[in-house]
């Protein structure tokens, strides 16, 4: 049972999440005192050292001439919004609250349907729109301040 729920998606996304939401929390209080770009920074070499333990312990280093050029392109694009989408939210976090800053950062869940269905030709169902409103309604509610 453990190790089916090790190959299923929903325990990888499930983790994700968790390990998401405690990056907020912690990022939150380790950015007092700390420009958001710095903080940006910090994290960043932290996880480009975690990301290179896992790889050497895994043995899944691999020479760049055997990754496809395309691969590198779409990879490098995608480090880039990453790094972007880092900027942006440690930036957010040192002017908000993190319980408002966190739900809008989540409406990439919304931004990622569609734009899965506009580039990558995925149709999701009429149900899945729903949860997809519901996702980006409920983004907006937890962030506004009455």
């Amino acid at each position: 049972m453990v190790r089916a729920a090790l190959g299923s998606w929903p325990f990888w996304a499930l983790a994700s999440a968790v390990f998401a939401a405690m990056t907020a929390i912690l990022a939150k209080v380790g950015i007092e005192g700390v420009g958001s770009n710095l903080a940006t920074f910090i994290r960043t070499v932290v996880i480009l050292a975690f990301a290179g333990l896992i790889l050497t312990l895994f043995g899944e280093w691999r020479a760049p001439g055997e990754i496809s050029r395309r691969s590198w392109i779409f990879l490098v694009l995608s480090g880039l919004a990453t790094g972007a989408s880092w900027l942006c939210y440690f930036r957010a976090l040192k002017l908000g609250d993190a319980s408002r800053v966190a739900p809008i950062d989540k409406l990439s869940v919304v931004l990622v349907a569609v734009f899965a269905a506009a580039f990558l030709g995925e149709r999701p169902s009429a149900v899945n729109w729903l949860g997809v409103a519901l996702i980006a309604a409920g983004a907006v509610l937890v962030a506004v301040r009455v």
